[in-house]
């Protein structure tokens, strides 16, 4: 894990060089290959050194981490060509890779605690520095203080806990505590960055105000942090989950469908996609917190086919807003006469994004569903109006932009670039691939 880490870290001084941009690129590309050729199908931990190592499920995350933030820089050309600070730009990005790549592959709760919270400043760099709407300065705010707000609890208990256990090593963290205020301190950050209905405000804010790299890596891995956190410190509060879990299932997906609701009234196109992140990740915390082999192998194939869909939504969104400089549903209409081949792109991803045949949405939600039905079948009910209304404000998302009258005469009627259709391409046929491997995700 070292010589990973010690590439990423000698990757600094090229963020430096000036008209680097395909260089990076392509240096990121080589580290996941690189990461990628280390695959094993071992759910023990393996390649050990410093306390750090990996398991399948931070196996998976790690490439889920490397693949977005490559992609992050292919879909920022526009800073690179406007001059914006780029090489800061860059540094931003391999400093949050950096404490990603450390989030994951550690062994020890409270380093996991330490790098979980110092994600959080580069991508508050990036919402406010290259977002571009003034209300940038407040998202940042909502999401500084819902994160710290909920973490400094969880602080505390990883002390205590230590007290208690004498360990906070994963392979060791076996003694159960049964209080409720325990449960809650330490789980409520990660219901925060989930995130859970009812403490999931910061999201649409952070989305809409963020530069499409920083909605990117919040849709991509930072909502992730939080599944792979509770899987991690789940252990420790199995019996108290037992009594309890009933009532923050139902509430989240619960909160799902209004969720889904509130997707049906929005205008803009990003906050659409990040209110539909909320209900799809609703369902990701319901199957972790059932504690069964098929919601816990459902919610690392969601986590992985939500990550790559929603930051490829992004991605088409500010693909049309820089041309069209709105993102707004009333003015994006009949792009379908304008760039057909574009058209396609939407067509793929929403209906990934609806978990139509073929994508991993499909099959993780085909796994969750089961994973939550038989633990209580009244949760069919609710299940059944998620998935209606994931379909309803997906193809709401796809006919209003596409069809309808042409509003605008100020579009530009370039046919897109390579970079472009590349960016889209990387994004979406993971994520219909992977379904061809899909054993990797009940192995763990």
């Amino acid at each position: 894990m070292m010589k990973f880490l010690l590439m990423m870290i000698f990757m600094i001084p090229l963020s430096f060089i000036k008209k680097s941009f395909w260089l990076n690129q392509f240096i990121y590309f080589m580290l996941f290959f690189m990461f990628f050729l280390n695959f094993s199908f071992s759910n023990m931990y393996m390649y050990i050194s410093y306390n750090f190592g990996v398991d399948l499920l931070s196996f998976t995350m790690i490439l889920l981490s490397l693949w977005i933030c490559s992609l992050m820089i292919l879909a920022s050309e526009s800073i690179f060509n406007k001059k914006n600070y780029y090489n800061f730009f860059m540094l931003m990005v391999l400093l949050l890779l950096i404490s990603l790549f450390l989030t994951f592959s550690t062994l020890n709760l409270f380093i996991f605690y330490l790098f979980f919270e110092m994600s959080l400043i580069p991508t508050l760099i990036l919402i406010i520095g290259w977002g571009y709407q003034p209300e940038r300065i407040q998202a940042g705010m909502y999401l500084l203080f819902y994160t710290m707000v909920a973490s400094l609890p969880m602080l505390f208990c990883i002390f205590m806990y230590y007290n208690k256990n004498n360990s906070l090593s994963f392979s060791y963290l076996n003694s159960e505590i049964n209080s409720l205020i325990f449960y809650f301190c330490m789980n409520m950050v990660f219901f925060v960055k989930m995130p859970m209905y009812l403490v999931h405000l910061w999201l649409p804010k952070a989305h809409v105000e963020a530069p499409v790299s920083g909605s990117m890596i919040l849709a991509g891995v930072m909502l992730k942090l939080g599944g792979y956190g509770m899987m991690r410190v789940l252990p420790i509060f199995i019996k108290i989950n037992m009594k309890f879990s009933f009532y923050v299932i139902s509430l989240s997906l619960m909160g799902g469908v209004l969720v889904s609701l509130i997707c049906l009234r929005q205008s803009d196109m990003k906050s659409l996609i990040a209110y539909s992140s909320v209900a799809h990740m609703s369902m990701v915390l319901s199957g972790i917190l059932t504690l069964n082999y098929w919601g816990l192998s459902g919610a690392l194939g969601m986590m992985i086919a939500h990550g790559l869909c929603s930051s490829g939504l992004f991605c088409l969104v500010n693909i049309t807003y820089e041309r069209l400089m709105s993102r707004s549903l009333f003015l994006n209409k009949g792009l379908m006469n304008l760039i057909p081949s574009m058209s396609l792109w939407w067509f793929l991803l929403i209906s990934s994004n609806m978990a139509a045949p073929a994508s991993l949405n499909l099959l993780s939600e085909i796994m969750l569903i089961n994973s939550l039905v038989s633990w209580s079948v009244l949760l069919m009910l609710v299940l059944m109006f998620l998935s209606f209304f994931s379909a309803v404000y997906s193809l709401y998302l796809y006919s209003y932009s596409q069809h309808g009258k042409i509003y605008s005469s100020s579009y530009s009627f370039s046919m897109g670039y390579f970079r472009e259709y590349l960016l889209l391409f990387l994004h979406w046929v993971p994520l219909n691939l992977i379904i061809l491997k899909s054993e990797f995700m009940v192995l763990w």
